[in-house]
């Protein structure tokens, strides 16, 4: 405990010791991250953020794109749907530009593997649970998205899930949902605003050459694919089993990359859509799927803008980043299309 670097209150918060009850709530017991704990992750990241150099725009009440989160409400409930990258690439710049610029600590719905015994014996001192734990991510469910709706948080939401996330060679920016309006009608409930958002990069830092049906080919690989995701499922880690389609596929594995040299990271928040005073959709589920349908193809149109305009931006690139900002400029100042 004495040495360097070690914060016992992050253990204590990370592991999920803190708690109220007998029984640890990850939604009513959780403490936001310190201003070390926060500078700590900017440091841990910083290399990251310099490779993406991440151009976050918002969308005003009138419709006007700026660069930054001006667009974003300041109170919740808010959710934030968007696309899930390449196994979630996206995360970290999204999570910590909201902190820094907004000072709004956005809360993660996970998928319930990697907060399972299973993900904590496969890491070391400081495991990946722990980093979602100390950022308030929760498991998905019903019931943690009603609390962090009813305490008024701003939520990030992905309704493709891990299908979406390890999706297939050429389903790159495909928006893989379920038919079914899932959070809709729940943010009509606590009158909830709805940011759609789009984000493309990842075809700039990496190139997919294994996806899932790849390595389901390579036998060694096949059986230990199915063997963790068996051993999850007897855990009681069962996520949209009762759904058809492809996004009912939500099985877990790590595809084989190819790394690039990096490009550029661009997120598009779309304008604030209120569902305060629509309670008619909580029992007009027609009215409720036509609004989830808009916000898909808010979240579609989002990324299709970004990945015209981005080849319009002269920085794009970062060998042209990294000569603009020796001579004048940080990582967050670097310019790039006119939006």
């Amino acid at each position: 405990m004495q040495e360097d670097g070690i914060n016992l209150l992050s253990i204590i918060k990370g592991t999920g010791k803190y708690r109220h009850s007998r029984r640890h709530d990850c939604v009513m017991d959780f403490l936001p991250p310190s201003m070390s704990e926060f500078k700590k992750a900017i440091d841990n990241n910083r290399w990251y953020l310099n490779f993406t150099s991440p151009v976050m725009l918002s969308t005003m009440e009138d419709g006007k794109i700026v660069r930054g989160l001006a667009g974003i409400p300041d109170e919740g409930p808010t959710i934030l749907v968007g696309y899930h990258m390449l196994m979630g690439v996206e995360l970290v710049p999204l999570v910590e530009e909201f902190l820094r610029e907004r000072k709004i600590l956005v809360r993660g719905i996970a998928h319930p593997t990697l907060f399972s015994q299973l993900t904590e014996n496969q890491t070391n001192e400081v495991s990946f649970l722990d980093l979602l734990r100390l950022y308030g991510a929760s498991p998905v469910s019903a019931s943690n998205f009603f609390k962090l709706l009813s305490t008024k948080s701003h939520v990030l939401l992905y309704p493709g899930g891990a299908r979406e996330a390890l999706h297939r060679k050429g389903e790159e920016y495909k928006v893989i949902w379920p038919d079914q309006p899932e959070f809709v009608r729940m943010a009509a409930r606590f009158g909830a605003t709805i940011v759609p958002f789009g984000v493309v990069g990842e075809d700039d830092i990496a190139q997919l050459v294994l996806d899932y049906d790849d390595l389901t080919k390579i036998p060694i690989l096949s059986d230990r694919i199915r063997n963790n995701n068996e051993q999850a499922a007897r855990m009681g880690v069962r996520l949209r089993a009762d759904m058809t389609g492809e996004v009912a596929n939500q099985t877990l594995y790590v595809p084989g990359l190819l790394p690039k040299v990096p490009g550029r990271f661009y997120y598009l928040f779309g304008k604030p859509v209120h569902t305060k005073g629509r309670q008619e959709m909580l029992k007009d589920r027609e009215k409720a799927r036509e609004l989830y349908l808009q916000i898909k193809a808010e979240v579609q149109n989002s990324m299709n803008y970004l990945l015209k305009k981005r080849e319009e931006d002269p920085y794009r690139n970062i060998i042209d980043r990294t000569v603009y900002k020796a001579f004048s400029a940080t990582v967050d100042e670097v310019p790039t299309f006119e939006y």
